[in-house]
């Protein structure tokens, strides 16, 4: 646990990557192979599950901090973070217990079945033997909320250099629903090769957004256009007569898409990516519409007929055991419309058109009639590029439409985390229905610095109620809201469900009777 908490304080006192590379590559030289694992699995997003409770953990560390429950809530709605809240009150280490990261976490595992007494002696003796940094990420592990600046290419590029191998190898061992509890380092990365496990997936190749205009991309003769939909991103894989589906997340989700185990009956192995999305009498439905399939283990018939899924497919990774990703874009192309014909008429699989464009100017038109297919722009494809691993600049970008904009109050505010605790950066936002407010969306990026801490210094000043971390306060305020799509959602108060809402600016010059109504942002509905 030592070492862990010196790799997680070198690793947030810097912003370079190449710095945190090298922490993590030295962490790996020295740690035992379960500690790699979990640290493998921690950065990864690979939590272990909650065993205790967070309300018990609030009470445990007021009485064990000699305070009253009422002024750890105050004072942990006020550092905003539970587990640094903790590790503050809490009293000094009465006493060194040095354990390793993994016997830390295999011991919270251990509590899942046991009474609430006996998980208290374990946390009250945990956190009198660990100092200050150790508490504070042995608290994050038990409530989850374990997070760090490191991206996934950060820790493939760190393993790539301890192991000696290929990165594009690496990331592709690191696919799939692995955890510590159902591998080994071993057999995770050192003995096992890519394709030994059938379901496993390919490392998902991520476009970059486009920053300049297209013509800086070069001839437009290099370059081929698809429509970018609005669904979730997806691998469909058939191998040995098995089917598996997963998610960009690394979510295996086969079983709640029951409509492409038909794939079964048809001849060859494959690998293709592509967009997940609901398909009805051919038309392709908003992105509400797919929220209520996910999730859902077994789809019931009626919600399998009104909301039936399909899969656009816009690239072929493997045919046949045969891996594709170095051929050209332009090649996988011509593989990935041969087997697309070759499937039975019937099945939810459609094909990515090729849009037609001799100019980039005939390029920015598509562009511009993109909402009306119901996509949020374009992706732009390199022909001759290969299909790579992560998000790479050069082959793959994405030109999204200019994002829909209404102007609309804010009625909440709730502090952020980690450096931000101390303002107020998350917000509610509501627009007018006749002679009242009904909020519609959430959002919590799009402001400087500066403008967080004025708007801050607002909320403190002029709160009207307060429920816990969240403070009501006068609709005065008024932002500019921007968001990427809007449709009928009856999970909302407000009856429509916004896309990737974040503010755009804050509207000074505006005055709360100059906001949009509910059927302003309705009348945007395609």
């Amino acid at each position: 646990m030592k070492d862990f908490a010196e790799l997680y304080l070198n690793i947030d006192s810097t912003t370079s990557t190449n710095r945190k590379i090298d922490y993590l590559s030295a962490y790996f030289e020295k740690a035992g192979q379960r500690d790699k694992l979990w640290v493998m699995a921690l950065f990864s997003h690979k939590r272990p599950r909650r065993t205790v409770q967070m309300r018990l953990l609030r009470e445990w560390a007021a009485e064990y901090a000699d305070i009253p429950l009422w002024l750890f809530e105050e004072t942990y709605h006020i550092v905003g973070d539970l587990a640094e809240t903790i590790a503050k009150l809490i009293p000094p280490t009465e006493h060194k217990l040095d354990k390793p990261l993994h016997k830390w976490i295999e011991e919270l595992s251990e509590l899942k079945d046991k009474a609430d007494e006996e998980k208290k002696r374990y946390i009250l003796e945990a956190w009198k033997s660990q100092d200050s940094t150790e508490r504070f990420l042995f608290n994050k592990i038990i409530t989850g909320g374990f997070r760090v600046g490191v991206s996934q290419k950060t820790i493939v590029k760190a393993l790539s250099n301890y192991l000696k191998e290929d990165p594009a190898r690496v990331a592709h061992k690191l696919m799939g629903d692995w955890t510590p509890n159902n591998t080994s380092f071993e057999e995770l990365l050192i003995h096992a090769e890519p394709g030994d496990i059938i379901s496993k997936p390919f490392p998902f190749y991520l476009a970059y957004p486009l920053e300049g205009e297209p013509e800086d991309l070069g001839p437009v003769e290099n370059w081929t256009a698809e429509y970018k939909w609005d669904g979730i991103r997806a691998q469909l894989i058939k191998r040995k007569g098995e089917l598996f589906l997963w998610s960009r997340g690394e979510e295996l989700i086969t079983h709640q898409f029951p409509e492409f185990t038909s794939l079964l009956s048809q001849e060859g192995d494959f690998v293709v990516d592509g967009e997940l999305i609901v398909c009805k009498d051919d038309a392709i439905r908003n992105f509400q519409d797919l929220q209520k399939r996910l999730g859902r283990k077994k789809p019931g018939k009626k919600i399998l007929e009104e909301h039936p899924a399909a899969l656009i497919v816009y690239d072929i990774m493997e045919l046949n055991g045969n891996d594709l990703r170095n051929q050209a874009q332009s090649e996988r192309r011509e593989i990935l419309k041969n087997w697309h014909r070759s499937l039975d008429s019937n099945m939810p699989i459609r094909m990515s058109h090729d849009l037609k464009f001799k100019s980039w100017d005939d390029a920015k038109e598509l562009r511009a009639g993109a909402r009306d297919k119901k996509a949020e722009g374009l992706m732009l494809k390199s022909k001759p590029g290969p299909y790579k691993t992560g998000r790479k600049k050069g082959d793959w970008y994405k030109w999204k439409i200019d994002p829909l904009i209404i102007d609309a109050v804010m009625i909440y505010a709730q502090r952020g985390h980690g450096r931000r605790a101390n303002l107020f950066t998350d917000f509610t936002f509501a627009l007018k229905d006749g002679d009242t407010l009904v909020p519609f969306a959430k959002a919590y990026s799009g402001l400087t610095d500066s403008e967080f801490r004025e708007i801050s210094s607002f909320v403190r000043a002029n709160t009207i109620e307060r429920f816990g971390p969240v403070c009501s306060v006068p609709p005065v305020q008024v932002f500019e809201v921007a968001f990427e799509n809007v449709g009928l959602s009856k999970r909302h108060k407000s009856g429509v469900a916004v896309r990737f809402p974040r503010i755009l600016r804050w509207r000074k010059d505006k005055k709360p009777v100059d906001i949009n109504s509910l059927d302003d942002l309705k009348a945007l509905i395609r």
